[in-house]
């Protein structure tokens, strides 16, 4: 199965799209929506923006199921420091 790296976030305040290429190294666990500037973290239970608002999973849950993403690392959140915006 070959990995998807771009998915389409959708903003949950606004509903505006945009396409994203994901990381395959790391997780994002903030997004800012590029038209209303919102900031958004994942729904709880999901490890990513990208697994809470974009059409397609990120590349760990791709691979290995909802457990892959981020294993052993600690949820958003929880000692995460906030991008500068």
């Amino acid at each position: 199965m070959a990995v998807e790296l771009q998915s389409i976030l959708t903003c949950p305040s606004c509903g505006f799209k945009h396409e994203e290429t994901m990381p395959t190294d790391a997780c994002l666990w903030y997004w800012v929506c590029p038209d209303c500037i919102a900031m958004h973290r994942p729904q709880p239970g999901d490890c990513c923006v990208f697994c809470s608002y974009g059409t397609v999973a990120c590349p760990p849950v791709q691979v290995s199921g909802k457990g892959g993403c981020c294993a052993g690392h600690d949820q958003p959140g929880a000692g995460a420091s906030e991008p500068n915006l």
